[in-house]
Order: structure tokens, then sequence, then C-alpha cells
């Protein structure tokens, strides 16, 4: 059994984020990067399934620039990963830019059984990664679990809707599973397996070599802005029925919603 996990690194969500003087695209100076954390479920999923199972191997791919991107790649595999994948790409890429140099960075790798992403990344938040790379994988998939049974070819897996309601899905393997909170706990890297994962092969390449290049890129992000800064809030005296005369007028008279 051979299981892929594809990871992104993000700006830790404590970093103070700042801009480009141009607004071009986040000033990456003095960011702390990390593994994405909703990748860290789809990780432990990976590794829990190959623990019980002899011979199988988790493989950790990832696209970005080398020079920062090694940590993470060290830090999946201190959590279990065998070994890893970098795709070494400065320049931002969109999604399908993305998921077309991991999908034949997988193929590459001949025949595997399964898949994992995060359901999204907490920079972009667009949730397309995992579908996109199932489609150009040609292989089914089920989105946000938070639930899977692994038996054999056939997993069953769990996510849940709006409303509260659950849906059950019934996939066969080779499969995209994208992960979600709740469907693990991930695991601490421990030092010892920290010193071991220094030791784990990471398998270099660019775009060119997966017949890819920047011109690839259809859509191009600029002129970011910073989120406006939220106006002071307006604390309400009295009792009860004060305050609740004093909203009234608030909301007829300055946020004109009534």
């Amino acid at each position: 059994m051979k299981i892929f996990v594809c990871i992104k690194q993000v700006p830790d969500t404590e970093t103070r984020i700042k801009l480009k003087p141009d607004n071009s695209d986040i000033d990456s100076n003095g960011v702390k990067w990390i593994v994405n954390p909703y990748d860290e479920f789809a990780i432990e999923e990976a590794v829990k399934i190959k623990e019980p199972n002899q011979g199988a191997t988790v493989t950790v791919v990832s696209v970005g620039p080398k020079a920062r991107l090694t940590n993470s790649l060290r830090t999946a595999m201190a959590m279990g990963c065998d070994d890893g994948i970098l795709i070494d790409e400065a320049n931002s890429l969109d999604s399908l830019t993305m998921a077309k140099a991991i999908a034949k960075a997988i193929k590459a790798e001949g025949e595997f059984s399964a898949v994992f992403t995060g359901v999204l990344s907490i920079d972009d938040n667009e949730s397309a990664i995992g579908p996109m790379l199932a489609e150009l994988l040609e292989i089914p998939h089920v989105g946000v679990v938070s639930k899977l049974e692994s038996a054999g070819d056939e997993w069953t897996a769990e996510r849940e809707v709006e409303g509260g309601t659950k849906e059950v899905f019934t996939m066969k393997l080779p499969g995209l599973i994208t992960a979600t909170k709740g469907l693990n706990k991930p695991r601490f890297a421990s030092l010892p397996n920290i010193m071991k994962a220094k030791k784990k092969p990471i398998k270099e390449m660019t775009l060119s070599d997966l017949g890819l290049s920047s011109d690839d890129v259809k859509i191009q992000l600029n002129q970011y802005q910073m989120p406006a800064d939220k106006e002071p809030v307006k604390m309400l005296t009295g009792d009860s029925a004060a305050q609740v005369s004093e909203l009234v007028k608030l909301l007829r008279e300055e946020a004109k919603v009534l």
C-alpha cells in the first residue's frame, strides 16, 4: 500500500501579516511558516492506516520554495511519513497549476492506493486542491471527512453536511480523502522522531521537470488589502427595557437597518 499526503506551508495563525509596499503580495519577512493545520489531520490519518499494514508507506508531497518548505516536510516525516517529494517553486501558483504539479509527481511514482489532503488551507481558504487533484488523477474522492473506516480496498467515509446531518460514502481504492477537524488528533513530533526525520529522503524536482512552467498559471492575484478596522463597540447601559429601547434607536438612526 502506497499512500500520498499533500501538505501546504502557511503563515502561523499568530503571525502579524504585512503587505509588500506595492500591495502585490504578503511580505514574507518575519513570517513564521507552519504545516497547514488541516493537513495535519491528513498526515495523522495516513500514518494511522500505514502502521498496521506491513510494507505500507506514506509519502508527503508539497509545492513551494525549497529554502523554507523543507522544514514542513521534515515535520510531516517526524509525524510518521516515510519520505517526501519537494516541488521547488518560488513563485505563487494558482490552485489548478499546483494540482497539476502534484498529480504529475504522484503519477511518476507509479501505482498508489490513496491520497490525503486537508479540507482547505487557512491562508487562501479555497478547498480547491483536493477535488482538482482527484479529477486529474481520475480517482473518486470524498471531501470534508470527519470519520474514516479503512478495510482492504474499500473504505467508508463519513462527512457532516448542513443541518447537522451526516453522509456516508463507500469508496473503492485508489481514492482521495480531504480531512477535516474531528477525524483524529494529530500526534506531536517527538524529539527522537525529529532526529530520524533528518535522515529520511526528500526527492526534489521543479515545475519544468514535470512539464509545467509559470506560463501555466491562469490566475494571478494583485492589489491585496488588509481588512478594514472594526468599528468600536458601543456598550448599552441601564436595565433591559432601557437597553432594548436604545438598541432599537441605534439600529434605526445609526445603522439604518430598521
